[in-house]
């Protein structure tokens, strides 16, 4: 099993980028860089590449509407030549209130856009010919067979790979079934080892039917906060330390009717947990909708206890086929950090 963590899209970055190089030290296989309303991903992956040697680097994720699906395959090749081999794209829909509040782009199609982006990027870094045809409609064409929409091209450059592994985010039952058919990894939120069958199980077990040889086992990465001590009070901090960002994504990633996440926590079991997150955080109650959180759910998909607890914790991640670990550790600074990424390494192995 891998470990890596997120990196915090929230300032700093440069002691951040000092910090990926201690944890590239203490053993972490891979850091994932964000981008959300916050300074793009692309730039900072690109400055990891030149701090770092051995770990993965992956973005997490670039959304499906903002590059177009040559750029994003350009830009994949691009960051995979400068760490020399090393980058995975982590490549996901966003939702509607980034995608149209933030970036005025229609938030449509997210199945085809998807299937459309992994078929380009692949033909790109082959270096076969693409052409667009339309919207959400790309084909490789012949030279000299073009359509009067453009000529058909090839990458200029010789990428280091012409499989550039791809990560999907998703969460609804006909998106993660085309991960697991597409994609070389699948990154969803808020995993439950103990549910995620029952949630997700019918849609992956479809993909994987249609799954292509070459593309090997599918990655399946989960994201717990992190917090390894055995002091009760530490671990009802980290546990509250969890609440707010559920709550934001519970209750106001979406409106009602429209926010992938409130189901997902709802078919866990939380449903009337989820609509009162929901309406406490919508009404403006925030502080409200932090402490209707449940500790059931932050436990549940986490890894907070002591290292025997989260040893077990591990385990019951491994048994659901998760194969990365990319952890959020819950330190108050880089040496607290690096502790609990260190201890991690040693409970996984």
């Amino acid at each position: 099993m891998r470990i890596g963590m997120f990196l915090s899209y929230a300032g700093g970055f440069r002691d951040a980028a000092a910090e990926v190089a201690e944890l590239e030290r203490a053993g972490v296989d891979l850091v994932v860089v964000p981008e959300v309303y916050s300074f793009d991903a692309v730039s900072q992956l690109g400055f990891l590449a030149a701090r770092t040697s051995r770990m993965t680097l992956m973005s997490g994720i670039l959304q499906l509407y903002t590059r177009t699906p040559s750029l994003t395959a350009m830009t994949a090749a691009g960051l995979d030549y400068v760490s020399e081999g090393r980058f995975e794209l982590g490549i996901g829909a966003s939702g509607p209130q980034v995608i149209e509040g933030f970036h005025g782009v229609p938030y449509d199609a997210p199945l085809g856009r998807m299937r459309e982006i992994v078929d380009v990027c692949r033909m790109v870094w082959r270096r076969e010919r693409v052409v667009h045809e339309g919207r959400n409609y790309t084909i490789p064409l012949a030279a000299g067979r073009g359509t009067g929409l453009g000529k058909p091209l090839k990458l200029i450059n010789e990428p280091v790979r012409e499989r550039i592994p791809i990560t999907i985010a998703s969460l609804g039952p006909k998106s993660v079934e085309q991960t697991a058919e597409i994609a070389e990894g699948w990154l969803p939120m808020f995993f439950h080892p103990e549910r995620a069958a029952d949630v997700w199980g019918a849609s992956l077990e479809a993909g994987r039917a249609r799954r292509a040889p070459e593309l090997g086992a599918l990655d399946v990465f989960a994201s717990p906060a992190l917090a390894i001590t055995d002091r009760p009070e530490l671990i009802e901090a980290a546990i509250a330390a969890v609440k707010p960002n559920l709550a934001l994504y519970i209750g106001g990633m979406g409106a009602r009717g429209k926010n992938f996440y409130n189901d997902l926590i709802a078919s866990y079991g939380f449903a009337a947990e989820a609509e009162r997150i929901q309406d406490l955080y919508l009404d403006g109650r925030r502080d409200e909708a932090v402490a209707a959180v449940p500790d059931e759910l932050v436990r549940a998909i986490s890894l907070i206890g002591s290292p025997a607890e989260v040893a077990e914790r591990v385990d019951a991640f491994a048994r659901a086929g998760v194969t990365t670990l990319n952890a959020t550790p819950l330190g108050r600074d880089a040496d607290e950090r690096l502790a609990l990424m260190a201890g991690l390494r040693r409970i996984v192995g």
